[in-house]
């Protein structure tokens, strides 16, 4: 299971203590030279550099290391689970930009580096109290995935669910803690026996995760779909649903990024009926986005076969996607599951890393309670490699006021995975 968010950020205070506590501040640094050749500034833009590399230049293993930019202003940082020192840039558009960054040695044998503690942004554990969904979030949206406890239960719920947020400091932890409140939950039943509607729908409407008490809701519909971008198989033009994650490791989780990693359970993809599937999930503080490896075990052949990326389509909006090859991206405005109640506008969207063969439109031959089909995008797969895509989410009462913002975004995100940042070490 994940740490939660209060017991990390005590975490990263301890280490970066007992890193202070046994070190001596001697000023060496190196700099991070960040440079955009690109036609667009960028802003806040996660960037990576070894740490084996940094180490290397300062002549050490161990340390507690910092970032300031070009103005001596410090930058947050942290240190990843496979050894990535990453923080935020802003570069202009054919400029560069240099950050320095510091280590004070610790005076021991501990090949450990620490980042400076900052405030935790990016963050997500396993709730076991509640299905075992897998939930993070950052500062412009929450997600959620279900867990074997929900698939025990006999639910269906295949895809990414979304959950919104108008607010950047974490507040998923507080929606779980509000939700599962199981004495006002027994209050409101034992008002409901007693005919007392309106008292239980006051309680209810206190702690539900489906109201919005001014951080924002959870008011969309996932059910047996691939939800808010989820990836699958499509076999003779039958999407082959992944179910719950079997195994789930939280591998990052603050405060600038968070990492799970996701083993399913096998399925039976064609002919081959042991077909494992991993997935890693990668969100950073300031991305729409969430950045996605999928990769399988157990296909028998190294035939291409076609995989699928999906966003479900609703009936209070069944015209409301948008796809653009050129570009790489396709995206959706969903309009909630009960547009009445003043929910606003959530825009779902997926970008591509690699050119995909094509995108459109499955619409079910049934539908699915409000749910009516996919926009999909769709890519070959072979046996060894890993698909890689980027999936996520805007509210319109949150910082993404339409469409428009949000199809200029995905379109921006794209061109950025094209025109990469280039970092480098003086």
């Amino acid at each position: 299971m994940g740490l939660n968010r209060k017991t990390m950020n005590i975490l990263n205070i301890l280490l970066t203590c007992i890193g202070l506590a046994g070190c001596s501040v001697n000023g060496d640094s190196v700099d991070v030279v960040v440079e955009n050749s690109g036609t667009s500034d960028r802003k806040g833009e996660m960037v990576e550099v070894s740490m084996s590399d940094i180490g290397s230049k300062l002549g050490t293993s161990s340390g507690s290391v910092s970032v300031t930019d070009g103005k001596g202003s410090p930058v947050p940082c942290q240190i990843t689970y496979d050894g990535y020192l990453i923080f935020p840039a802003d570069v202009k558009a054919g400029s560069s930009a240099v950050y320095s960054v510091s280590c004070s040695e610790i005076s021991s044998d501990k090949d450990t580096f620490t980042a400076v503690s900052s405030d935790t942004i990016t963050c997500g554990r396993i709730y076991p109290e509640r299905l075992d969904d897998l939930a993070w979030e950052n500062d412009k949206a929450a997600y959620r995935t279900y867990g074997p406890a929900f698939q025990k239960r006999g639910d269906k719920g295949f895809g990414y669910d979304i959950l919104t947020k108008s607010v950047a400091e974490p507040v998923v932890e507080e929606r779980y803690r509000m939700e599962l409140d199981t004495v006002a939950a027994s209050r409101m039943r034992a008002l409901r026996k007693e005919g007392r509607h309106s008292e239980a729908d006051s309680i209810y409407r206190s702690i539900s995760y489906h109201v919005d008490h001014g951080n924002g809701m959870d008011c969309y519909n996932v059910g047996p779909t691939l939800g808010g971008g989820t990836t699958a198989f499509m076999v003779d033009s039958a999407i082959v649903y992944p179910y719950c994650y079997k195994e789930c490791e939280v591998l990052d989780n603050g405060p600038l990024r968070f990492t799970a990693k996701l083993v399913y359970n096998p399925m039976v993809v064609g002919c081959d009926s042991n077909v494992v599937e991993t997935r890693i999930i990668t969100l950073d503080k300031g991305s729409y986005l969430n950045r996605t490896d999928v990769s399988y075990s157990g296909l028998g052949d190294s035939t291409a076969k076609t995989l699928v990326t999906g966003i479900v389509l609703h009936s209070q909006n069944p015209d409301g996607y948008f796809t653009d090859s050129e570009n790489n991206f396709m995206a959706y405005a969903d309009s909630t599951n009960n547009p009445k109640a003043g929910n606003g506008v959530i825009y779902v969207g997926a970008v591509f890393q690699k050119p995909v063969s094509d995108m459109g439109v499955q619409m079910f031959e049934n539908a699915k309670s409000d749910a009516i089909g996919h926009v999909l995008g769709y890519s070959e797969y072979t046996a060894g490699s890993t698909y890689r895509y980027y999936w996520g989410s805007g509210w319109s009462k949150g910082d993404m006021p339409d469409a428009d913002t949000w199809n200029i975004y995905l379109k921006g995100y794209s061109y950025n995975l094209a025109h990469p940042l280039k970092v480098s070490i003086k």
